[in-house]
């Protein structure tokens, strides 16, 4: 018993990269494996709506240096993103759709991608479609409206700050994770396990 967790030899690791047949049946039974989960508990349905920031340096900061307009796009960033998950803005979302707790919209349903100034990104996530383009466009839309609302008060966004919802969201037909990635995580997955036990635990002849 030795040997099972004793360090692999260069003859196992030749023989492993020899194994082409290994290499071919591990990846495909691991692509197989990937296969059957997606479709036995397949990922949630993603949605998304946008909504276009801008900024407005011109006028916010006519006459600022770089510096000072990079620390203005960074604060109003941070002040945005906490509009977009603020409880008023996700409580509105819930009135909208039911059956969903705050908890659930910020874990796991609602993602937010965005650069500083430009499009902003509403993805939702939901095991049915429609759901899910209904939960990102409630999302996008409630944001565009509490930015307006807020802007200018103590502390609210900049009063040039413009937010427009451009896009609604559509019933998906792709889920947020491919087919591809779990054929892909499926197959090195096997591989890798595969690798691990001849190295480690096989009996050197």
């Amino acid at each position: 018993m030795y040997w099972l967790f004793s360090p692999p030899s260069i003859d196992n690791i030749v023989r492993l990269l020899k194994a082409w047949r290994f290499w071919s049946v591990g990846a495909l039974v691991g692509a197989l494996i990937g296969a059957g989960i997606y479709y036995v508990a397949p990922p949630p349905y993603r949605a998304h709506a946008t909504v276009l920031v801008d900024f407005n340096l011109e006028q916010a900061w006519p006459q600022e240096t770089d510096r000072q307009q990079f620390y203005y796009l960074e604060r109003e960033t941070r002040k945005l993103e906490e509009i977009a998950w603020s409880d008023m803005v996700m409580e509105i979302v819930i009135e909208a759709n039911r059956d969903v707790t705050v908890q659930e919209l910020r874990n796991n349903k609602l993602t937010l991608s965005q650069p500083a100034d430009g499009g902003w990104h509403f993805y939702a996530d939901d095991k049915n479609p429609e759901r899910a383009a209904a939960l990102a466009s409630t999302w996008s839309r409630v944001f565009a409206e509490q930015v307006h609302f807020r802007k200018g008060t103590t502390d609210g966004p900049n009063s040039f700050i413009e937010a427009t919802q451009t896009q609604v969201a559509q019933s998906p037909r792709d889920r947020s994770v491919s087919m591809s990635t779990y054929l892909f995580i499926g197959a090195i997955s096997f591989l890798t396990i595969g690798s691990f036990f001849i190295l480690f635990f096989t009996k050197p002849r």
